[in-house]
């Protein structure tokens, strides 16, 4: 029986996109890795490898606006793993396109609930955790997004609420000094996944009205850097970092 991985990470959006990149990037490195999204089936096929499920995986279907259901997973995930090391909050919604005289109170609380509801309760189980641990500490990563830096036309809930989670990394990085927890706040910009198509489809709409076709990335060279990242010294704090697509409009965007 092959021993345990000495370090470990809960990634959440893990079935597809970049958190599915990340889980994967992170199992190959010798992590062992509780991967989190609302459906089964896509987990289990991110934790696959030829042989079958991957030794180190662990699959928690789970709901991350749902504050038990996200203490069962952190549960699940030292209960099998002993502690964690890193928290990758990645599970994220665009929502509906609108201006913000167009957004219903309904699509608003949806995109809310998932973008930083969700990010906070993740991040909160995780820095409860990694303070109670021995030895104490960890690194949280979250996945913030370009927008928020700079919007994209129509994108109100979505830039709104990435927005928030600058703040709530800046939090973290603060008052995880005591408990040597650092936090990484990630921008990243168009990376190749089912999320960005819902953006872009045949040309991103620009803030004069003109539609581009974008450069794009894949996730996996993404997921490299955040596994670098993730095996720093904690006596490093990496607290922004931006990635994007060479040649996107984002310095210069509008």
């Amino acid at each position: 029986m092959s021993a345990a991985p000495s370090r470990s990470a809960v990634v959440t959006g893990a079935g597809t996109g970049i958190g599915r990149a990340v889980a994967r990037a992170l199992l190959a490195d010798g992590w062992g890795v509780t991967l989190v999204g609302r459906r089964l089936a896509p987990l289990l096929e991110a934790a696959s490898v030829d042989a079958g499920p991957h030794a180190d995986a662990l699959a928690v279907p789970a709901d991350v606006t749902d504050a038990a259901g996200v203490e069962t997973v952190f549960s699940a995930h030292v209960a099998r793993f002993g502690r964690l090391d890193l928290l990758v909050n990645n599970a994220g919604s665009f929502g509906t396109a609108a201006d913000v005289g167009e957004l219903s109170p309904d699509d608003w609380q949806a995109v809310l609930a998932v973008n930083v509801t969700g990010a906070v309760l993740c991040a909160g189980a995780a820095f409860r955790q990694m303070s109670a641990q021995t030895p104490p500490g960890g690194r949280i990563v979250n996945n913030a997004s370009v927008s928020a830096q700079s919007p994209r036309p129509r994108s109100v809930a979505y830039t709104t609420t990435k927005h928030a989670i600058s703040g709530l990394s800046k939090s973290i990085e603060l008052d995880g000094r005591a408990h040597e927890i650092t936090c990484t706040q990630l921008d990243i910009g168009n990376v190749r996944t089912g999320l960005l198509d819902g953006i872009v489809g045949e040309g991103a709409l620009q803030a004069d009205g003109s539609r581009l076709v974008e450069p794009t990335m894949e996730a996996d060279p993404l997921a490299r850097l955040l596994v670098h990242v993730a095996n720093l010294p904690l006596g490093v704090s990496v607290p922004h970092l931006t990635v994007t697509a060479a040649g996107m409009p984002l310095i210069g965007r509008g």
